[in-house]
């Protein structure tokens, strides 16, 4: 998947949490939007009345479900339950080990994994 496919499959996919996301999804829906957050960040001080940060702040609920949708289906494809974006909350460990997760290559059991080239039969998780 190429950059303006992954761009497409986040909003196209705002609120699907079932299925895959290949790591190239992922990591380019993850290069979209920080690159656009540095954006709005820079565009916020020319367009800001007082001390909020309308551009950024509108950025970030656009992306808000994307993003949260696209983690789920990459920590499914990579054979993890959604439940361990809670990790998060754990400081700075937390981040790290989801980030690894993230980085694990798709399960090449998993039915319609992207990142192993075929596709195999469903398997019981």
């Amino acid at each position: 998947m190429n950059f303006g496919q992954a761009i497409a499959s986040g909003f196209a996919n705002y609120v699907n949490f079932r299925g895959y996301a290949s790591r190239s999804e992922f990591w380019y829906w993850t290069l979209f939007t920080t690159l656009v957050s540095m954006l709005t960040n820079f565009i916020d001080p020319v367009t800001t009345w007082g001390d909020t940060s309308t551009a950024n702040s509108l950025w970030s609920l656009v992306v808000f479900l994307p993003s949260l949708a696209v983690s789920v289906r990459r920590l499914r494809d990579s054979g993890r339950h959604w439940g361990w974006l809670f990790i998060v909350l754990v400081p700075v460990v937390g981040w790290i080990i989801l980030i690894v997760m993230f980085c694990q290559p798709s399960l090449p059991t998993a039915p319609y994994s992207y990142d192993a080239g075929t596709v195999a039969p469903p398997v019981a998780r």
